[in-house]
């Protein structure tokens, strides 16, 4: 049991060490392709490259999984609203509603059944 811990530990270590310098390399060739080109801007190297693909997923894209997160919560809403009666659909369509902005309230026939 321990001994897969430490496996799997050492396995997420390698994928790391190997994955920062493909990154790196990725965006800073992606940059000094286009940016100087495009924009004028100076060529950077490996190590700015990959802070700065560190900093656009903090800013833009988080460090949380894909799209399969989304998914899952779609798939629960679906059951949700499945199992719902049509005032509790009405009641939380007018709701969320209320949530954004004051918007109207959906339909079923307008959400297509979710």
């Amino acid at each position: 049991m321990i001994e897969r811990k430490i496996q799997g530990i050492i396995k997420f270590i390698m994928v790391v060490i190997i994955a920062i310098p493909v990154f790196g390399f990725a965006v800073k060739s992606l940059w000094n392709w286009l940016m100087p080109q495009l924009f004028g801007l100076h060529a950077i190297t490996i190590w700015q490259a990959f802070g700065l693909l560190i900093l656009c997923k903090i800013l833009f894209g988080g460090f949380r999984g894909g799209p399969g997160r989304r998914m899952q919560w779609r798939g629960r809403m679906k059951e949700k609203w499945a199992q719902m009666s049509p005032e509790e659909r009405e009641k939380f369509s007018q709701g969320m509603g209320r949530c954004f902005g004051g918007r109207r309230a959906w339909t079923a026939a307008e959400k297509g059944g979710l």
